[in-house]
């Protein structure tokens, strides 16, 4: 099962060693490498995935013995045309009838960057096209075989790409 760790007082990096210690007693870091789509893996240790995310003062960090997807963004206002350039008809639809809040864009983003991590590719195709549950921040759904979590605090807005169920956040280092 996955296992998801968020701090606003380490950086993610930092959040990494410590989870990675947590969850898989490693006592030090192996080196971490780079898939050509930009994904961190730990070459030789295939069964040990994680993703990391990191945006102003907050980090997230996921890990699981599959691939995962992570993203964590401070929520602030953008520029009024991005919702219509990067969400789909349905999901500006459902966007503006919540009043086209930045909190609700950010959940949908960060669902949309949690499913491109998940798969390593990065963002190789239009936002609009990346389809993603509509999901409030607490709720979890599975989409063509995998499962998405969203997760929110006050300023910001995380969401999670795994296959099985949704973990639990695991705050780290925080009040």
């Amino acid at each position: 099962m996955p296992r998801l760790f968020f701090s606003q007082t380490m950086d993610a990096h930092a959040l990494l060693r410590y989870a990675a210690g947590q969850a898989w007693r490693m006592a030090k870091l192996p080196p971490v490498d780079r898939a050509a789509g930009g994904k961190p893996f730990f070459p030789g240790l295939p069964r040990h995935c994680f993703n990391l995310s990191h945006s102003g003062p907050y980090a997230l960090c996921a890990l699981d013995h599959h691939p995962v997807g992570a993203d964590v963004e401070t929520v602030r206002p953008r520029r009024p045309f991005l919702p219509r350039k990067v969400l789909s008809p349905e999901e500006l639809d459902w966007f503006q009838a919540r009043g086209s809040r930045w909190e609700d864009f950010y959940t949908l983003w960060t669902l949309k960057e949690a499913a491109v991590k998940y798969t390593g590719a990065g963002l190789d195709r239009p936002p609009r096209t990346i389809a993603v549950p509509l999901l409030d921040p607490g709720e979890h759904s599975a989409l063509d075989g995998l499962t998405f979590a969203s997760y929110a605090g006050e300023g910001w807005r995380a969401a999670l790409c795994c296959r099985g169920p949704a973990p639990l956040m695991e705050l780290v280092g925080d009040p």
